[in-house]
């Protein structure tokens, strides 16, 4: 229950219940967009400061190099158990989703370990970064391998979901990977937390002491704004689950868990400290509902959006938030000692 004494995240639980009620509270859409890079700014120099006063280390290189693992296999693994009840298109899109990483759940999860008082490495928001598009990637090529299996073009709907086109000649769309690899690593939120970092590791304490009201004091505050509009932004995708296969809610709720349990197993095998493997888990646990959506709604338009946005939006980020966090802390605590 200390996860719900948080301000922040009593915040969220306040947003989804006024969205469940239907309230017309709501946060305008520049503002929700100024939040997002004003947290994703402070976490780049939260990190860039502790890195300059860290240093490269073994540490740092051993949890850059878990989140690369981490990113390349939970989408290689998900990808077939979801083959077993969703189609190639839709599981090669919800592998992409869950590979990838929610930037609002790490920071939630920062200010958690803040609040608690538990140490963790800056170098962990690099590994964010990292970890946001090796899935995409893999979930790219699993699409074009089923593309060259298909005998009929595919076609944009009106709705975002594919829909399959009489023969009329020629071979099949073949979509641009340097495109797709354009769009990932040019992101403007990923851009803005490595600049952010930059600008931390290079202006260092006497950077931190200058941006301090701005990277610290603020935090917080911006944090629990920026989760009461998930709240009411979760409660309004929690309708595009009813229908919804129960393997597929189960795997909502379960795959988080088993990722988190993977990140712990090899934190623990490469000795990271609490902080570190509580992230490591955040990450592993997490599910993009931004950024990959964004990217894998052209990229795999047969896949219908509303299954990997809406599982990932309305029912595992709600869970991480709420519990997951917390637990995953406890865990982490208890492997470390």
């Amino acid at each position: 229950m200390q996860s719900f004494i948080d301000p922040a995240i009593l915040f969220f639980v306040f947003g989804v219940f006024a969205g469940l009620i239907k309230s017309n509270l709501e946060i305008p859409p520049a503002i929700s967009r100024f939040l997002s890079l004003y947290l994703l700014m402070a976490l780049g120099l939260k990190g860039g400061f502790a890195l300059a006063h860290s240093g490269l280390t073994t540490e740092v290189a051993a949890g850059l190099s878990l989140a690369v693992a981490l990113a390349v296999l939970i989408p290689a693994l998900s990808y077939p158990v979801l083959g077993r009840f969703l189609s190639g298109f839709d599981a090669a899109a919800l592998a992409a989703t869950y590979g990838s990483v929610s930037a609002v759940t790490f920071i939630t999860a920062i200010g958690h370990l803040e609040s608690q008082g538990i140490a963790f490495g800056g170098h962990m928001a690099a590994a964010m970064a990292l970890m946001e598009s090796p899935a995409i990637v893999m979930a790219v090529l699993m699409a074009n391998t089923l593309r060259r299996q298909q005998t009929s073009p595919v076609l944009l709907s009106s709705s975002g979901a594919g829909v399959y086109a009489c023969p009329t000649g020629g071979g099949m769309p073949t979509l641009s990977l340097r495109k797709v690899l354009h769009e990932s690593f040019t992101d403007g939120a990923q851009l803005l937390l490595l600049g952010a970092m930059a600008v931390g590791i290079i202006t260092g304490d006497a950077g931190k002491a200058a941006m301090e009201p701005f990277s610290g004091d603020l935090f917080k505050g911006m944090l629990a704004f920026f989760l009461l509009d998930m709240g009411l932004l979760a409660a309004r995708n929690l309708p595009g689950l009813k229908g919804q296969s129960p393997w597929l809610l189960a795997y909502g709720l379960l795959a988080p868990l088993v990722h988190a349990c993977l990140a712990l197993g090899l934190g623990w095998l490469m000795g990271l400290p609490q902080g570190d493997a509580t992230l490591l888990m955040v990450l592993a646990a997490s599910a993009s509902y931004i950024a990959v959506p964004a990217v894998v709604r052209y990229a795999i338009p047969e896949a219908n959006p509303s299954l990997y946005f809406g599982l990932s939006l309305g029912l595992t980020f709600p869970l991480n938030i709420l519990l997951g966090i917390p637990l995953y802390t406890e865990v982490a605590r208890w492997a470390s000692t």
